[in-house]
């Protein structure tokens, strides 16, 4: 049966996520205002761009520029139509304008040269980011840093050569500051990159080469050093999950155990002090 999802968070209000699973339905020639990313889960279609027609199958991601005529439809033989699952990235022009400024120096959007990428890698990559976009228990930091990772690795292979552009160095104890504080509040990374006047993809790229790690696990670890803490000094489960900033129990439950190996029940029950 045909199942057609779509999906924006209303905090990431550039980037809108559709799923389609079972389709048989056919587009007539269209355009969209954004960056479109689009990906073949299951099955084959016929995808159509300017004079090119190509079969296109799972394991390759598709780049449409803005306002580029186009049509990606089931493969026919005869009068039977075959159906695809397909998932596709609707992205806001401007915000992809940002992340190509933090690669390269243009003032305006760089179109990409390629219609289709075949790379296993950032496949496997947007499957991730559409999946932590339509989870709504994963945190915010993390949807943005996989989305820019994938939105800049894809403008990197798909775009032509760019004028290179110097990275200015961070200020990596001042982000570590601000990661570790106030671990209840919902960041951003356009937030902390704007606080310290720098571009959200220059900075994520910056503090990972510094640390090894990724803002957002940073913060993850904090978070869990804290209900540590707490737990030592005998916090309910419960409340040290909120203290934290998680979710719920189960929330803190699950990444205490990833990274202690043990639940935070057996960490409270069997400290010694």
């Amino acid at each position: 049966m045909n199942d057609e999802r779509f999906f924006k968070d209303r905090r990431l209000p550039f980037a809108e996520c559709r799923c389609s699973t079972d389709s048989t339905r056919s587009f007539k020639p269209h355009l969209h205002r954004t960056f479109s990313i689009g990906a073949i889960d299951c099955g084959e279609a016929s995808y159509q761009v300017g004079e090119r027609t190509i079969l296109l199958s799972a394991g390759s991601l598709t780049l449409i520029n803005p306002e580029t005529l186009h049509f990606c439809n089931a493969v026919r033989k005869g009068e039977k139509s075959f159906a695809r699952s397909y998932s596709m990235l609707y992205l806001d022009v401007e915000w992809c304008r940002t992340v190509q400024q933090s690669l390269w120096r243009v003032e305006s959007f760089v179109p990409v040269t390629v219609a289709v990428l075949d790379h296993p890698g950032l496949y496997r990559l947007y499957g991730r980011v559409m999946g932590a976009l339509m989870d709504p228990e994963v945190d915010l930091l993390e949807k943005e840093q996989l989305l820019i990772e994938l939105v800049g690795r894809v403008f990197k292979k798909g775009c032509g050569p760019q004028p290179g552009k110097r990275l200015a160095l961070e200020n990596i104890d001042r982000l570590k500051e601000a990661l570790s504080s106030n671990l209840r509040e919902e960041l951003t990374l356009e937030g902390l990159a704007r606080s310290m006047g720098a571009n959200p993809y220059t900075l994520l790229r910056r503090f990972k080469a510094a640390t090894g790690i990724t803002p957002h696990a940073y913060r993850l670890n904090c978070r869990i050093e804290l209900a540590r803490r707490l737990l030592q000094q005998g916090m309910d489960i419960a409340e040290t999950a909120l203290e934290c900033g998680f979710f719920d129990q189960s929330h803190l439950h699950r990444h205490f155990k990833a990274m202690t190996t043990v639940t935070p029940q057996e960490y409270r029950v069997n400290f010694i002090q």
